[in-house]
Formats: structure tokens, sequence, C-alpha cells
């Protein structure tokens, strides 16, 4: 078992004010993997004046001088590359292969496209030719950064490293239930070099640290990703200092099957919405297919379901792992109950836990046939391994059963006819698109409309949510 009960504050590892443990539980086998700390208002209060002090000489510092510190630290990273993969493994319950290729593989990448963006970056671009004013980007000041459990260190990379690019300082508080990645990652970024202050980390949890540092009055900036719900807390509680708040919040995917799509269209949206276990906040949990191909469609995903593998996150292979709590063991146990219920027809999983796995959160991967909008499971966020199938007439009704959500995060879109996809992607309302299952590209922006949140993370789009612009007159070369 490990002892994390310490934080970084100002360039050190310190003990916290009053003493409050909390259990990390693997979720593998439900047994306790580390114990950390929960920080209170003075921990939180510490690191931000750390950070608030920091900013004076950080904000200062040239784009050459931030360039070769996240050069650093990508080294460094790529070296701990292993100790990263066990760590998200541990904490998440993520199948060590998939974890290392796609968890893992997300902070290098994030680090990586961040560099070449800051490269690319004027903070001082001018204005109109022959004008005499100047326009300049300046760095926000000091960031609040709260991560979630399913994407560790994917979230921290899309937030720590943007604002280390602009000049922002920043407290880290990453989910208390999946903490061990963003501590290992704060060893990184010691190990890097960084000036103290300039980057601190204090864990807790949201009615905590998390409401302590979106109300903080010197945190200038707050980036959020988690659920809806918390999200509307941390924008009301922001706003008595009127401070800059970037969500990227829940989501309701919907993933439209024409007829036209390509072969394996069906197979490949099944193993989408199962990967890391369903805890996708873009994972598309609504599968619409064209009526005259629905029946095969059906048989397809349910056959695909079941040889989907789960078991142990320490086990080598192409199988899921559990979910990450018992609490949301329960919400996805209750949610499948609902969904029988309410008649959709089960063609794969259900209830039970997958035999020889009585230990640990598993779920099977479960397909509802049978479903229409107005059903709980088509209309809340599970976030597990469960998808729900919803038959369509024609494109109109594809697109109208799509847009009908509170969430706009990811939707997905299979058909081989180009002209149809360039028609029915921009009449999704939806922060992204992905067009036949391909990825999109590093360096887009990806974030969601509507209560799915308003910023952007990733890329050029990423710097600038911790950029503030400024006009100057009368500026002479």
């Amino acid at each position: 078992m490990l002892d994390k009960k310490n934080f970084y504050i100002n360039g050190k590892w310190v003990e916290p004010v009053n003493k409050n443990e909390c259990e990390v539980i693997n979720p593998s086998t439900e047994e306790v993997c580390a114990i950390i700390s929960l920080g209170s208002s003075d921990d939180t209060n510490a690191a931000v004046k750390a950070a608030k002090s920091a900013f004076e000489t950080w904000k200062e510092t040239s784009k050459e001088e931030r360039l070769n510190l996240l050069e650093k630290l990508l080294k460094i990273y790529n070296s701990r590359w292993d100790d990263m993969t066990d760590a998200i493994t541990t904490e998440l319950g993520c199948p060590k292969d998939w974890c290392s290729a796609n968890q893992t593989s997300s902070g290098a990448g994030h680090i990586e496209d961040f560099i070449k963006r800051l490269n690319d970056f004027e903070f001082e671009p001018g204005f109109d030719k022959g004008s005499t004013n100047h326009i300049v980007y300046e760095p926000i000041g000091v960031c609040g950064l709260i991560t979630p459990w399913n994407w560790p260190i994917n979230q921290i990379a899309l937030k720590v490293i943007p604002a280390f690019a602009t000049g922002c300082t920043m407290v880290l508080k990453p989910s208390e239930i999946a903490p061990l990645s963003g501590m290992l990652f704060a060893e990184m970024i010691d190990e890097a070099g960084f000036p103290a202050g300039v980057f601190n980390l204090v864990n807790g949890d949201g009615p905590g640290v998390g409401t302590d540092l979106s109300g903080h009055p010197d945190v200038d900036m707050v980036s959020f990703t988690g659920s809806t719900r918390a999200g509307k807390l941390i924008t009301k509680n922001a706003a008595e200092t009127i401070k800059r708040v970037c969500l990227e919040l829940g989501g309701k995917g919907g993933n439209i099957v024409f007829a036209d799509a390509y072969p394996d269209a069906v197979r490949d949206g099944i193993r989408n919405v199962m990967s890391n276990s369903g805890q996708s906040c873009d994972a598309p949990t609504r599968m619409l297919v064209e009526k005259s191909i629905y029946k095969r469609a059906v048989e397809e995903a349910a056959d695909e379901a079941n040889k989907i593998k789960v078991d142990l996150a320490s086990k080598a292979g192409d199988h899921i792992g559990p979910v990450i709590s018992k609490t949301q063991f329960d919400k996805i146990q209750s949610l499948i109950n609902s969904g029988i219920e309410e008649g959709a027809t089960l063609v794969a999983g259900g209830p039970d836990k997958p035999e020889d796995l009585k230990k640990g959160y598993f779920i099977k991967p479960t397909v509802f046939t049978d479903v229409n909008n107005n059903m709980r499971i088509a209309k809340e966020e599970i976030f597990g391994p469960v998808l729900s199938i919803i038959p369509f007439e024609n494109e109109e009704e594809a697109i109208q059963i799509t847009n009908d959500t509170e969430y706009g995060l990811g939707n997905y879109l299979q058909t081989e006819d180009k002209e149809k996809a360039k028609r029915v992607s921009k009449k999704l309302r939806s922060g992204i698109v992905y067009v036949n299952h391909k990825a999109a590209d590093s360096g887009t922006p990806f974030g969601g409309y509507r209560q799915s949140g308003n910023g952007r993370e990733g890329g050029t789009w990423g710097l600038h949510e911790y950029l503030e612009v400024k006009t100057i007159t009368e500026w002479k070369n």
C-alpha cells in the first residue's frame, strides 16, 4: 500500500495542515492501494499563495524558456512511461496493455502537441497593417485545475501543459479516487526543474478543495472536467469573483449508422463504446440504426459485445477492466435494471457480474435494443459499458433523435456517402463529429455544446483558454 499523504506546494512535498486521510481503492480487487490526504482550506490557501507569488516572475519568462522546460518534462515522462501505466492501471482498473497504448500515450501526445503549438504561437501578433494599435496575449494568472478520474493523465496534460506554455501558474486538484497518476506527474514536473510555486498539487474532494479553488479570490481561472452537475456548482461558486470558467462536462453521444455504412461500422461502434469500460464522456452510447439494416445490426452488436472479455486490469491482453468504484457500479446496475423495467430488449450482458469475477467492480458489456429516446438509458449518462440501439427511418429522424439531448459533446456518423457525411455532420449539435470512426488529429479543439460545457481544450484553442487579450494604442516600432 502506497503512502501518498503529502501535497506538492511551492516546490516541496509538504504535510497537510490538518490530518484527513482517504483510502484509494483498486477497483479490480476492492482493496486499498494507497492512502492520500484530503486538503483543507488552509492547504488550498497555501498553494494559491505560492502560485500567486510565482506568477510575478513566471509570467515574464520567454517562450524559449518555457519550451525548454516542457521538452525536459517530455523526456522525463517518456522515461517513466511504465510507472505512469502502472499508476493508472492501479487507480482506474484500466487493463495495462490498453492503458499504455491509450491512457499513458495521451499524456505524451498532448505534451508533444503543445510544444509544437507554442513554437508557432505569436504572443504579440500586432493588428492591421498601417495601424499603430497592437494586440498582446498575456497569461490570465493563477489557474485552478480540477481533473476527473476516467482519463486522468489525459485531462491533467490538457490543462497543466497549456497553463505552463502561456505563462500561468496553477493549483491542480486531481480526482481523489484516482490521484496516483497526478502525483506521479508532479514528481516529473519537480524533476524537470520548473520554478517553485508555478505548479502546485493539493488532493481533495469537490465539496472541499474543489469549492475552495473555484471560489478563491486569488484564482483567476478555473478549468474543470467532470459531471454536468458539478460543473453547474463550480460555475455558481466562481460567479462571486467573476473568474473565467472553462468546462468540459458530460455527454450522451449518438452514433448514426446508415444503411450505406462500411461493413464493420456496427462492430467498431461496440468496441468504441465498451473501451475504457464505457467510462469516456464522448462514448457513442446511443447507436441509431437505419431500419433497413436494423435486424442485422442488432445481431452484430450482440455478437461483438459477447466477444469482449472482462478481466483484471493487471493481466495482459485485449479485455476491459472494472468500473472505477462501488458508487459507479451501483449507478450502472440501477440504469441497466431501469432499461429492463422500461421495456428495452436486453441482447447482451445484463446486471449480473461476469463469471469468475465476483470481487471487483466488473460489469458485462451490455446491449439494449428497441430503445426509445424517452428511456433513462437513452437520456442519462451511464458511464459504463452499456449501449442503447435505436431505430430510425430517415436522415431527418436520425438528426432529430441525436440532437434530442441536453448534451452536445461528441457524435458519430457512419456512411460511405461523402456528401451525406458533410450534410449531417453540420446539423449535429456537438463539439466534435467522428465520421467513420476516424479519430481527431492532435491539436484539434475538444469540447462541447450546451450542457457538455463551454470551453475548448487542445492545440491553439487550448492555449487561448489561458490567455487574456490586450489592445495597446500608439504602439510605435
